[in-house]
């Protein structure tokens, strides 16, 4: 199945770009933190910088996917891959030079993200242009595999270079994936803008976004999957970056060490059933998606009702299990029931629901902490995942159409 995907030169093209910059962003994303801790020693500010790689996607996310429906989607990221390459190598200049400054490292992590919020819609929205409808959820699958690799490449190249090299080459990696992301892209047919209402300008971006909303207010399966999707993603976030970090710690003596292992764990799961999913689920559809937030749920629930160090990891498991099938499912669901005119703002709009669910959760969750346990908060994130997928079968139950 997968050789079907590769023989397609297209395809071979962007899951090439896409994995050597997915590693250099993780490397680049790593050394922001770091330097920022190093120039200023102070936690405040790195969380400034944190903050500054995913403010740029509530401010700009719903534009870059209306840019994306209006001009030529290769051609876009392409030269916003050039454009992060000098901006990296401007950092580059400053390190050397040693004129690195906290205010650089600020600046130079918003505007990557801000490219980021251009391209990345961009992006998801072509594989529908270059694979075949049917080929799709194999396509899908193989992409997401990459990013789960990457995910895990990635820290392991950034512990190596942090023993044996010096920093800057973690912007150097980065710097030259941008190069090689650029090539294998320009490589892509040339693809005109798909949507057809007329001359850009600010004022039609905002009236493409608008007729968006528009027009999936009354898709109310699609609707009711963006809302779903942002409760279920509310829920997981905090626990999954924060929470059982502090239950290790609370727990274990060794706190980062079992969480580091766990993520591995997590890692090489989500990888695997990334692999297998077009194999063993022959649709994806929206009872497929629900399954999913079920495992996803019950993995969390458990590692909260247990709070024991084995069942973290079976949880985990669980997690690795039901998040990919969730996920692959959400983005197959969007390739085929949104016009290809309007998939970057589907995108842009689905990344803009995910980012703000990241960071509500996180600030929520932060006020709670000093009332409740973080067991109790864990096991309610758990729980509040089922409830939600609960909500959504009986209101299933109760449509004549049950939608996806």
């Amino acid at each position: 199945m997968y050789k079907e995907v590769i023989k397609n030169k297209k395809a071979v093209y962007y899951f090439s770009g896409g994995a050597v910059s997915q590693t250099g962003d993780i490397l680049s994303g790593l050394a922001f933190l770091f330097l920022a801790y190093r120039l200023t020693g102070s936690s405040i500010h790195t969380t400034i910088v944190a903050i500054a790689e995913t403010t740029p996607y509530l401010l700009f996310g719903l534009f870059g996917g209306a840019l994306a429906d209006h001009i030529n989607r290769r051609n876009l990221m392409v030269i916003i891959d050039l454009l992060r390459l000098i901006i990296l190598t401007i950092i580059i200049i400053l390190y050397i030079q040693d004129w690195l400054t906290y205010p650089h490292l600020l600046v130079g992590s918003f505007l990557l993200q801000c490219c980021g919020c251009f391209f990345n819609p961009a992006h998801r929205a072509v594989l529908p242009e270059i694979i075949p409808e049917e080929k799709l959820s194999t396509a899908n699958s193989a992409w997401d595999t990459i990013q789960r690799t990457a995910s895990l490449i990635g820290p392991i190249l950034a512990a190596w270079l942090l023993a044996s090299a010096d920093i800057i080459y973690f912007f150097v990696i980065d710097a030259a994936s941008y190069a090689i992301s650029a090539l294998c892209l320009s490589r892509l047919p040339t693809m005109p803008p798909t949507s057809k209402e007329g001359r850009l300008s600010i004022v039609s971006l905002y009236k493409s976004v608008f007729d968006f909303f528009k027009w999936i207010s009354k898709k109310p399966a699609l609707m009711h999957l963006y809302i779903t999707t942002f409760f279920v993603v509310f829920f997981n976030t905090w626990v999954w970056q924060v929470g059982i970090l502090l239950a290790f710690e609370e727990i274990t003596q060794n706190g980062e060490s079992w969480y580091n292992a766990l993520q591995i764990v997590y890692g090489v799961g989500a990888t695997i059933i990334s692999i297998l999913i077009p194999l063993l689920i022959k649709r994806l559809e929206m009872k497929k998606y629900i399954l999913g937030c079920v495992i996803w749920g019950s993995g969390i629930s458990i590692i909260g009702s247990a709070y024991m160090v084995p069942f973290f990891f079976v949880g985990a498991i669980l997690i690795g299990i039901g998040l990919p099938i969730s996920s692959l499912t959400r983005v197959y669901l969007i390739q085929t029931h949104v016009p290809k005119v309007m998939l970057g703002r589907a995108f842009s709009s689905n990344a803009v629901l995910l980012y703000a669910a990241n960071t509500l959760s996180l600030a929520l969750y932060a006020g709670l902490l000093p009332f409740l346990s973080i067991r109790s908060l864990i096991l309610v994130s758990g729980t509040g995942i089922l409830v939600i997928v609960c909500f959504y079968m009986l209101g299933m139950f109760f449509r004549k159409r049950p939608g996806v």
